[in-house]
């Protein structure tokens, strides 16, 4: 199944999904109406490789818990971005069994070439 979870209120999360193909056949997940569950998470991170290359040190919360300053382990990195939506970093499109998190101009041309093997 094809998924993407993104924030439905943030601007470029909007713009690169109106972006996509129409006959993309994803499963939208709004990630503040509908939390993260444990196995999502773990799901994505399975994909990934680590909890830390799913979480946002870009997020507003990162910077004013000053978690920067903090030695954070994949333990901290899972808590985190199950305890709040900000944390992860969107959109994270998850297309024939490979994971693309972000927003970076590489990854959105990486997710349209998925679509385009779908």
């Amino acid at each position: 199944m094809n998924k993407v979870y993104y924030l439905a209120s943030c601007d470029t999360c909007r713009k690169i999904i109106k972006a996509l193909p129409k006959d993309n056949n994803l499963v939208f997940h709004d990630i503040k109406q509908d939390p993260i569950s444990v196995e999502e998470l773990a799901e994505m991170r399975l994909l990934a490789g680590s909890y830390e290359a799913l979480f946002s040190k870009k997020a507003q919360l990162y910077k004013s818990l000053d978690l920067k300053n903090k030695s954070l382990n994949e333990e901290d990195y899972k808590k985190y971005l199950l305890q709040h939506y900000t944390f992860l970093s969107r959109p994270v499109f998850l297309i024939n069994d490979k994971i693309f998190i972000g927003n970076s101009q590489q990854n959105i041309l990486q997710v349209m070439k998925a679509f385009a093997n779908v």
